[in-house]
């Protein structure tokens, strides 16, 4: 069977980012342009600043992706790229540079859902995994428990119903002192405390998250007290989160069987959650998440997304457009 060549191509935020994958797992190149030092002064992403720097950028992370490949154009077979969820003309850049590519080369086009190409990183990482199992999808954007009954199909058990995880982390962060990007400082500063401060956690009859009220917990108790201890508060948070993650995870996990459990998104970076995680191996689940760089946005895991989907049919056309509310179906 002949290999299959991907150039992925992944600008759904503040991160540039070119790849060159070999059949989905093998990745032969991932550059990642990032902006975080630009965006920091101003304690988060602005949407114009990414736009701009995105097209200054990516036809040079391009040129510098097939050069670490050893590969020319020639070389690739397909083109996917990012085209939603997230910042709609950030989106546009890729999609419109990889149009161009497509319409260039002659290569087919497959738009791929940025959701799916944090479950696909792990696909990177961990080469004998294969479907069924859990993803636990936690990032900046989004919280998604999924069942990923195959390549293509997938079931939304349960979702964030206010903040997304990632942002509770990054508000937490910005309002106690920390700075942004939030959630690696978090992550560092609660190392230094004791998980000895009661917060509220939510539950639902079904398998949703709420994430609001710990973190509004958490900012009144800073308002309240200034001076409370911070890594204290940072270790009560993230041990708070890392529960309702766990407890729904393992609910659903029971009632459909299923011992395979992945994380993916930058939030499946911190160090406590995997650490939870990893514990659940005693009770008999085998766990699974990419390699901490994958775990953020890149574009290795848009080209094994898109290989699947490739393989299983999903090709677009030149009419692609940004979709930056797009909903993992």
């Amino acid at each position: 069977m002949k290999d299959i060549i991907t150039l992925g191509i992944e600008s759904s935020c503040d991160e540039t980012s070119v790849a060159i994958v070999k059949n989905g797992r093998e990745v032969l190149s991932n550059v990642i342009n990032t902006q975080i030092e630009i965006h920091t002064q101003f304690g988060g992403v602005v949407p114009e600043i990414a736009s701009r720097k995105h097209v200054e950028n990516i036809s040079n992370v391009t040129k510098q992706a097939l050069k670490e490949a050893n590969m020319t154009f020639e070389d690739i077979d397909i083109i996917a790229c990012t085209y939603g969820p997230g910042l709609v003309g950030a989106l546009l850049v890729g999609v419109s540079y990889a149009k161009s590519l497509s319409y260039a080369l002659n290569k087919p086009l497959v738009g791929t859902n940025h959701i799916e190409g944090h479950i696909a990183a792990n696909y990177i990482t961990n080469l004998d995994l294969e479907p069924p199992f859990l993803c636990l999808i936690i990032s900046g954007g989004h919280t998604h428990l999924v069942h990923i009954k195959n390549y293509k199909d997938f079931e939304i058990l349960g979702k964030t119903r206010d903040d997304a995880i990632g942002e509770a982390f990054d508000k937490v962060a910005r309002v106690i002192g920390l700075g942004y990007p939030g959630g690696p400082k978090v992550d560092k500063l609660a190392k230094q405390g004791q998980a000895n401060i009661a917060l509220p956690k939510t539950h639902f009859d079904n398998l949703d998250f709420s994430f609001s009220g710990i973190k509004t917990a958490v900012i009144n108790l800073h308002h309240k007290d200034p001076q409370i201890n911070k890594a204290n508060l940072c270790a009560s948070f993230e041990k708070t989160v890392t529960e309702e993650l766990i407890d729904n995870t393992l609910k659903a996990a029971k009632s459909l069987g299923i011992k395979k459990i992945a994380l993916a998104g930058g939030v499946s970076a911190n160090s406590y959650i995997r650490n939870s995680f990893e514990s659940l191996k005693k009770d008999g689940y085998e766990i699974f998440y990419p390699n901490i760089k994958l775990c953020t946005d890149n574009a290795a895991m848009i080209a094994s997304a898109g290989y699947y989907n490739y393989i299983n049919g999903k090709i677009s056309n030149l009419t692609l457009n940004a979709i930056p509310n797009l909903k993992l179906e």
